[in-house]
């Protein structure tokens, strides 16, 4: 020991004056210390099998503290990195060792806080630092749309820069994208492949929202061979909720602006062979002008025309937009090859009005059903029950069981 032994016997609490004066005293110990006196510095009490000097650790062997000598005890321990995280840990019943149970972070710094005891009870402090090895292969994500201001439908995208297999992989993962959105809504990410997730709430975003996305996979342990790189967050807003439902019987477009009617358009849609899809598509962008041609999908009738005021809802080519060659038949047949055509004048109010992440519904129509994922964004076509089934971290639970949702709904202290 490098320091005095303190008689741990306490003496009552003397009545204080109104201003402490000279021989007033407080609560105290027989030797004249106070309770409160700053614990000693433990570092001859304990060992550490971190790095020495500037050397880093590698972030794959486990930490360990133990205590030296016959009766000092470590009483807790925490190592946190810059950025805040904890690495999880387990001290022995006796408190002669501490040892990590959780991976390190690759390029990390470290920050260790040893608390001990010796015999008399006296309390020790120490800190401890030091870096970890960087990974030589990270895992970055890129988020997406960029940051702006999108229709309420607009999903949140997430593009790994390596695949990623696996169950417990994919929970490491998912458990560290984070989104949060104000006003609050319930939502889950979705495997759509091992290189992409995308995360979209339950019903539509709230309109007027700000929604902030962010990775705190930045060194986490992944598996095997792949730890967790930076990646730059994310911060959307979206509109108005902004929805056209185009009905392919009645040949009408009704658009809604949070739930009120501001317009309704005679309009065409896929004639037989060439059927619209049905279902609700995300607006992916808006072009002015485009060139479609009959050989771009193999239509037997030629055709080569520039279309105008052109809004994109699918991969695949089909928009809705100023068909003036059909004016005759918007409102009473469908004549398309599976666009929705209207007149120029309506084309430019609807190019003008709705913007990348508004939505669109196509009800009775005899196409097929727009797919969730592979032709542009149609996540709303999958019911929220099989879209949970797509999260690593939901699959299998009932909403509001999951420990996500658990944690979710906690209230906050």
């Amino acid at each position: 020991m490098n320091h005095s032994p303190r008689i741990r016997t306490v003496v009552s609490c003397t009545s204080l004056v109104v201003a402490l004066g000279a021989g007033a005293t407080a609560c105290g110990s027989s030797d004249g210390h106070p309770l409160s006196a700053k614990p000693y510095d433990a570092a001859g009490q304990i060992a550490f099998n971190g790095p020495a000097g500037t050397q880093k650790a590698d972030p794959e062997k486990p930490l360990e503290v133990t205590a030296q000598g016959k009766h000092g005890r470590i009483t807790d321990v925490t190592a946190t990195d810059t950025l805040g995280r904890y690495v999880a840990g387990e001290l022995s019943a006796d408190g002669k060792r501490w040892h990590t149970t959780s991976p390190l972070a690759a390029g990390a710094h470290y920050t260790v806080k040893v608390s001990t005891e010796d015999e008399e009870g006296s309390p020790g402090r120490k800190l401890l630092n030091f870096e970890t090895t960087a990974a030589k292969k990270a895992l970055k994500v890129e988020f997406g749309p960029e940051s702006g201001t999108y229709g309420v439908g607009q999903p949140v995208t997430a593009k790994l820069s390596k695949p990623v297999k696996g169950k417990e992989a994919r929970a490491i993962v998912e458990r560290s994208l984070t989104v949060r959105s104000e006003p609050a809504t319930q939502g889950a990410w979705h495997w759509v492949d091992s290189e992409t997730l995308h995360y979209r709430p339950k019903d539509y975003w709230p309109a007027n929202a700000s929604i902030n996305v962010s990775s705190h996979l930045d060194g986490i342990k992944v598996n095997d061979k792949l730890w967790g790189g930076e990646s730059k967050p994310l911060q959307l807003k979206t509109g108005d909720r902004i929805e056209a439902v185009t009905d392919a019987s009645s040949h009408y477009m009704t658009v809604y602006r949070n739930g009120e009617e501001i317009n309704s358009m005679p309009v065409t849609t896929g004639k037989p062979g060439w059927e619209t899809r049905n279902g609700v598509k995300v607006v992916l962008g808006l072009e002015y002008v485009v060139r479609m041609t009959s050989s771009a999908i193999g239509a037997a009738e030629f055709y080569d025309k520039q279309v105008y005021y052109a809004t994109r809802l699918t991969d695949s080519g089909e928009y809705v937009h100023a068909a003036p060659w059909s004016v005759g038949s918007q409102g009473y047949e469908n004549v398309s090859h599976g666009c929705t055509g209207m007149s120029t004048g309506d084309a430019a109010w609807f190019y003008e009005t709705v913007k990348q992440g508004d939505l669109v519904k196509v009800i009775n129509s005899y196409g097929e059903d727009m797919p969730a994922f592979g032709n542009g964004l149609g996540d709303w076509n999958m019911p929220w029950k099989e879209w949970r089934e797509g999260s690593t971290l939901l699959a299998g639970t009932r909403e509001g069981q999951s420990p996500v949702d658990m944690a979710r709904l906690r209230p906050q202290i």
